[in-house]
């Protein structure tokens, strides 16, 4: 008995259709599909002088120079071809036919030499017509190339409260900013240093006693820029006896460190809960 090989694979037939959730596999013999019932439409045109302004375009030919033979042919082309696939044509698709019959025929008749003024040309009031309706489809088609709200973007509201206030979070200031701020003081003071015989004593306590007392002094809600704390003419003694009572301060939560941003200012202020 021969069994089947298990690396073949067998491809089984796609069914054409689900009928009632069913698969159809082969196609009914007595399958009618009237002619009526499938419809492909190649192109769309809101008029005949869209029609024809669409069989220019696709030629290339010029407006001004409304070449009626090549143009009548086409048109008619198309109405025949609207009659086949049992579409209902517009009245006024036929007026236009009749309209380019009519150019056509004056356009074949020999033409009367006579002296009054020479007779206008037969295309010129749907060359008119044309170029005014060229116009006005250049700037519908200007506007709905223009960004629409619900098609090419879309606003999503969203309610916020009344009674909510924004909340500015001022950054922390770090240790390396607070080191950055200290060099350039440093910087500074050096530009000021001088020779003392007898260097004179600092205490970072009477500092800190300083500190405090000038900003007694001031209002409450003022901050103070870090450097203005210094005295450069002190010389780098001086700056690092303020550094130091500037610190002491911070970790006994005397004073506050405020920095608006990332590498701004520092600002001083005596701490909210000195001044409670």
């Amino acid at each position: 008995m021969n069994q089947a090989n298990p690396q073949i694979q067998i491809q089984q037939q796609l069914p054409l259709a689900y009928v009632r959730g069913e698969a159809v596999i082969e196609k009914p013999e007595d399958l009618f599909i009237p002619p009526e019932a499938l419809e492909v439409i190649l192109e769309s045109f809101e008029g005949p002088l869209d029609l024809l302004l669409y069989l220019i375009r696709r030629q290339k030919f010029d407006i001004a120079e409304l070449p009626v033979h090549q143009i009548t042919e086409q048109y008619m082309e198309y109405v025949e071809v609207m009659k086949d696939v049992n579409l209902e044509l517009a009245a006024e698709y036929l007026v236009m036919a009749a309209m380019l019959a009519e150019i056509k025929s004056r356009i074949l008749l020999p033409k009367l030499k006579v002296e009054e003024d020479e007779e206008e040309d037969p295309r010129a009031a749907l060359i008119r017509q044309l170029q005014e309706y060229e116009i006005f489809k250049r700037a519908a088609e200007g506007i709905d190339n223009l960004p629409r709200n619900e098609r090419d973007f879309f606003y999503a509201p969203v309610a916020v409260a009344e009674n909510c206030k924004p909340v500015i979070i001022q950054p922390e200031v770090e240790l390396k900013e607070l080191a950055l701020a200290f060099a350039s003081v440093l910087k500074r003071a050096d530009n000021f240093q001088h020779h003392h015989i007898t260097p004179e004593v600092l205490s970072t306590r009477a500092r800190m006693s300083a500190i405090l007392d000038y900003l007694d002094s001031i209002d409450a809600n003022q901050y103070i820029p870090f450097a203005d704390f210094f005295e450069v003419t002190e010389g780098k003694s001086g700056v690092v006896v303020t550094f130091l009572a500037i610190m002491e301060l911070v970790k006994e939560k005397l004073i506050t460190l405020v920095q608006n941003q990332v590498f701004s200012d520092i600002h001083i202020r005596k701490s909210l809960a000195s001044i409670e």
